[in-house]
């Protein structure tokens, strides 16, 4: 039986170091000082350690509004066959339009968000997905707008 490691210790300056990175990835540390109050010394130890801790694991881009409103995102849902459940999980990270793979509880195995260009492209992307070895079926829900995105 394994043990589970405590989670870190995080105090509020961590908690809005980690939410203003959140908002802007790119904030410098001078900034970031001036946000928290803390000098920039500070900022450095607690990202070091926060990087060691593996609490922050990377820093990505968001895509900015125009690009996303360009673009057809969905939530297929996947109810895979027992014996081949982790070979379909190894599959959907290949294909390039999935952004997110989640193996989830419940009627389903597994949840992935997708994204098109297009509802033609979307229709092809489910299909391609659908026909994956060890898919049983497909539910998926398009996303119509991000009332909240952190």
């Amino acid at each position: 039986m394994t043990t589970r490691k405590p989670a870190p210790e995080l105090d509020a300056i961590d908690r809005k170091l980690m939410a203003s990175l959140r908002e802007n990835s790119r904030l410098p540390v001078s900034q970031l000082a001036t946000m928290l109050d803390i000098p920039r010394t500070q900022v450095y130890a607690r990202l070091e350690r926060l990087e060691s801790e593996g609490i922050i694991d990377g820093y990505t881009v968001r895509l900015g509004q125009a690009y996303s409103k360009s673009r057809l995102r969905a939530h297929v849902m996947i109810k895979t066959l027992p014996r081949l459940c982790q070979e379909v999980e190894l599959k959907l990270p290949e294909i390039p339009e999935v952004s997110a793979v989640y193996a989830i509880s419940g009627e389903y195995d597994i949840i992935v968000m997708v994204e098109a260009a297009d509802s033609i492209e979307m229709n092809e992307l489910i299909n391609r997905i659908g026909l994956l070895d060890g898919v049983e079926r497909t539910t998926t829900s398009i996303i119509l707008a991000a009332k909240l995105e952190r």
